[in-house]
């Protein structure tokens, strides 16, 4: 059973700014977001009401909060840098990495280039050929023990401090499950994150799930209808927009992949704005409706930090890459990002939206 909908508070209140975040899923360019988490986390001034995420996502979302739990806010950015630690850590090219990151010889860095661009390539080739349960008959999968090793999952479920909502597809039907606060585990998280061509379908409650990003990357519907907060913001890793046409077989499959990963957003809020102009249509501001979910979405307030400028030169292949210089390197994307939006737009938090999506709607 899914938990009643709290009260929403008055935008004019003293105290911590309430905020939802909403976390796009997006492999490696995931450290984007923990970059973005990072500096969010130094505004002491912000509380997050309600997380949702999907994929890497759900992996930032979850440690997140153990780390709240854990030690606060420190504890979340301690958490969330060991997670990604971990990750470049467990990277085919960690072991060369203290001498490569020391040296700047042009040959060098163009065989370092090299050599990560053909692994990426000999992954992707392998995993379009052929099926998980057949070069990978094991399922080993080594985010399981870099999530089990660096999430406890009991802090998790225990979290008072915001509300987590997870999503995955289920592979029988196609559809979105969101996966609530006490549910949680770390196959709930991995299923988050399957891509059915690397791993194998994760099983929960003995149904087949696979990554959430089919269904809802993330999913806004639970913060809407769960969270207090009326501020949403949402963190979307997957470039919007390419003028360029790809013309090249690899380009080609990275223009889908992020028109697949960005579908099922660009649906949830076109929904949200459906309702939004239905509202204004009824011209009854602050009207008492019968449905609630009608008073929850006049109130919402959308916000994005997007990746657009500093990942869409990345391309989708790099979404398998996790050398630490490279995740690093995502991280101070991503706190450059975070720190920019909230110079320009901390003052509209509780007053109002700073994505118009009427205008992405149309665009």
């Amino acid at each position: 059973m899914n938990p009643s909908p709290r009260s929403r508070r008055p935008a004019a209140t003293t105290g911590p700014q309430l905020l939802d975040l909403a976390l796009q899923g997006g492999g490696s360019h995931g450290a984007y977001t923990w970059g973005v988490l990072d500096r969010l986390l130094e505004d002491d001034s912000l509380e997050f009401a309600g997380i949702s995420g999907t994929s890497a996502g759900a992996m930032n979302a979850v440690a997140l909060a153990a780390g709240l739990m854990e030690g606060g806010r420190e504890g979340a950015r301690r958490t969330l840098r060991h997670f990604w630690t971990q990750v470049g850590a467990h990277s085919p090219f960690a072991a060369f990495q203290p001498w490569w990151g020391g040296l700047a010889m042009p040959g060098l860095q163009s065989w370092q280039r090299w050599m990560r661009e053909s692994a990426a390539w000999w992954a992707r080739s392998l995993a379009q050929s052929l099926s998980p349960y057949g070069f990978n008959p094991l399922n080993l999968n080594p985010l399981r023990r870099i999530l089990e090793d660096t999430v406890d999952f009991e802090r998790v479920r225990r979290c008072h401090k915001t509300r987590l909502f997870i999503a995955a597809t289920r592979v029988s039907t196609g559809e979105l499950r969101v996966f609530r606060q006490s549910e949680l585990s770390a196959d709930v998280v991995l299923a988050s994150a399957c891509l059915p061509m690397l791993f194998q379908a994760v099983d929960i409650d003995g149904e087949p799930y696979w990554d959430g990003g089919y269904a809802g990357n993330p999913s806004l519907m639970p913060l809407i209808q769960e969270s207090p907060a009326d501020d949403l913001l949402l963190v979307q890793i997957n470039p919007r927009q390419r003028p360029e046409r790809p013309t090249q077989a690899a380009e080609i499959l990275d223009r889908i992949n992020e028109i697949t990963f960005n579908a099922s957003l660009l649906k949830e809020l076109r929904a949200v704005q459906m309702l939004k102009n239905l509202i204004a249509e009824e011209g009854r501001p602050g009207h008492h409706y019968r449905n609630p979910l009608f008073a929850r979405v006049e109130a919402l307030r959308v916000h994005r930090i997007d990746g657009d400028e500093g990942l869409r030169d990345l391309g989708a292949g790099t979404k398998l890459r996790t050398d630490p210089v490279f995740l690093w390197q995502l991280f101070d994307k991503g706190r450059a990002a975070a720190d920019a939006w909230l110079r320009q737009h901390r003052a509209a938090l509780g007053r109002h939206a700073t994505l118009d999506l009427q205008r992405e709607c149309l665009s």
